[in-house]
């Protein structure tokens, strides 16, 4: 009688042991224990990418000797592509396997582990079984020398730290571990015990920390309604330099500078981040569009709406830390601005939708190269003034009766806790119009899926604002490119802007710029000082070894730095608008 596959997942045990008797080189040792097997094969796969960071990273590669055991004896356990090894089981019930991970690549989405500590993004730290993702699992750390943490929002087993249950692989996929002697403090919000966990130290104030995340908690939950979780953590890695985040599913890792705590800019950032991640708890994490779900994890997983999913959390990061009244409206506007700024002096934006930019992320957002201001946006970045735009709208066209928060709750409710599935493209725009009161094919045919500019003006008009662009009054001449100064003080071209001088007249990423008009150029930051648009220059540069003059016509700038005003004599209804979307 031959066994299914469902079958023999259903039968099997599954446990890891994870070790770091070399930390100091940067390992992890995993040892995998399978029983109760009743199949012919086993398959052994690692994911090849980790959600939320949408690039296949191959975790493979990081793997050394991999090796598989049954009865005390070794078996074969060959590799049959980049990210599986396959096990002949005939007539085994149990298998043991061990390998090493090399983690030594600092960022919130990868593994690093040194003498300090031990952090296991786990899509890049445990194999697993093929067609077993929905199996449970132990983990066991052993920490190494005096470690005596493990932070993770893994349930313990009897009350042990350091043994974790999974119910799934996607929940272990989905919760990263940090073992070592971080600084581990918390509060309860809503119901929820939340665990803060710093590494690297820092000049945080603990109560204040707390106090102020559980303001964000507070506002965060009272979007959706309700907080889905027990027990959430924040994994903090506190360096000299550092930034980024990663949400997951019961927990986030954040990346901070250890010395910014202690000022305003510096800790109101921090928050930000903070707020960033925990709201994609909900949004993405159990919101989320309908392919990003189960998960598959042998190659990359398409959408088109990570304008939403990243672009609107990136909203909410600033208007929830705007609720919270611990930094005044203007805080909120500077932070505004510069998504306004970053958008309108991208090149890209001409060329590339917001729709298209969500889906060629696996190919082109965490792939930059020297043309990509000039081919691409951010889903973030472009996503976030949509958001405000939606809002906005929203609120207008209801009377103050909506906002974004209701479509947001309403699609929560109804996809995730309801139909229990992701949403589709359409039925995100049906949510949205159900608050509009309108339809927004004309909204959609412009900014999602068009290249139409962002009408600022018509959107916070809504509020009783318009944006004054303060360099419009400017007559700068440009060259439009950057460059880098070498060692031996080189000036180096490191990207050119379409349609700039620079562009239209032949001067290329990697040029050396020797001379402006036959004087040597030392100075990069005033190449061209004292020129004017319009005016013709002789650029001498480097390229491939030779000496090339080119003849350059200067343009003037077409850079903008807009900021956000009131109107004179706002009305009513726009002061009305104005407060509900602030909260004044």
């Amino acid at each position: 009688m031959s066994t299914t596959i469902s079958e023999a997942a259903a039968n099997a045990t599954i446990s890891y042991n994870v070790s770091f008797p070399e930390a100091q080189a940067h390992y992890a040792d995993i040892e995998m224990h399978i029983t109760g097997l009743k199949q012919n094969t086993l398959e052994l796969k690692m994911p090849v990418w980790t959600p939320g960071s949408y690039l296949v990273r191959e975790f493979a590669k990081n793997i050394e000797l991999f090796s598989a055991e049954a009865n005390g004896k070794a078996i074969a356990s060959p590799k049959i592509n980049k990210n599986t090894w396959q096990i002949v089981t005939k007539g085994i019930s149990a298998v043991t396997v061990k390998y090493r991970v090399y983690a030594f690549e600092l960022s919130v989405r990868t593994s690093f582990v040194d003498a300090s500590h031990g952090f296991l993004s786990t899509t890049g730290i445990f194999v697993y079984p093929a067609n077993m993702l929905h199996s449970p699992a132990n983990i066991h750390i052993t920490p190494y020398k005096n470690w005596d943490k493990v932070s993770t929002s893994l349930e313990m087993v009897n009350n042990d730290p350091f043994t974790r249950h999974s119910p799934n692989f996607d929940i272990l996929f989905d919760s990263p571990i940090e073992v070592g002697n971080q600084d581990v403090f918390g509060f309860d919000a809503s119901g929820v015990h939340y665990e803060v966990c710093m590494y690297g130290g820092g000049n945080y104030d603990k109560e204040k920390l707390s106090a102020d995340l559980h303001k964000i908690v507070d506002q965060e939950v009272a979007v959706f309604g309700e907080n889905p979780n027990k027990h959430y953590v924040f994994i903090v890695h506190n360096r000299q330099r550092n930034g980024g985040g990663l949400e997951h599913l019961s927990s986030t890792v954040l990346g901070a500078s250890r010395d910014n705590y202690a000022n305003d800019k510096g800790y109101q950032s921090f928050l930000s981040l903070a707020a960033h991640e925990h709201f994609h708890l909900w949004n993405v994490k159990r919101l989320r569009p309908i392919v990003l779900g189960p998960f598959d994890y042998d190659t990359e997983n398409y959408t088109t709406n990570l304008w939403i999913a990243e672009g609107f959390t990136e909203y909410y990061q600033g208007i929830v830390v705007r609720r919270t009244q611990l930094f005044p409206v203007e805080n909120y506007f500077d932070a505004l601005e510069s998504e306004f700024n970053t958008l309108e002096n991208l090149p890209g934006r001409n060329v590339q939708t917001v729709a298209e930019s969500s889906f060629d992320a696996w190919i082109k957002a965490y792939r930059p190269n020297e043309n990509s201001n000039n081919t691409t946006i951010s889903y973030y970045n472009k996503g976030a003034i949509i958001g405000m735009m939606l809002d906005l709208e929203i609120i207008n066209d209801s009377k103050g009766k909506y906002k974004l928060d209701d479509a947001m709750k309403y699609m929560y409710t109804q996809y995730y806790k309801t139909l229990k599935r992701g949403y589709t493209d359409a039925e995100f725009k049906a949510g949205f119009e159900k608050f509009a009161g309108k339809k927004l094919d004309d909204f959609y045919a412009k900014y999602i899926n068009g290249l139409t500019p962002v009408d600022y003006n018509k959107y916070l008009g809504y509020a009783g604002y318009k944006i004054v662009d303060e360099l419009a009054d400017k007559n700068d001449a440009t060259l439009g490119i950057t460059t880098g100064t070498t060692a031996s003080k080189k000036i180096i071209v490191t990207s050119v802007q379409r349609g700039t001088a620079g562009y239209i007249d032949g001067i290329n990423v990697n040029d050396e710029i020797t001379a402006i008009d036959g004087t040597p150029a030392t100075d990069a930051a005033n190449l061209i000082a004292g020129k004017n648009p319009g005016d013709k220059i002789q650029v001498t540069v480097t390229r491939d070894g030779q000496a090339i003059i080119l003849p350059v016509t200067l343009l003037k700038s077409t850079r903008v730095k807009y900021n956000i005003v009131s109107v004179d004599s706002p009305s009513e209804q726009q002061l009305a608008v104005r407060k509900k979307w602030l909260s004044l």
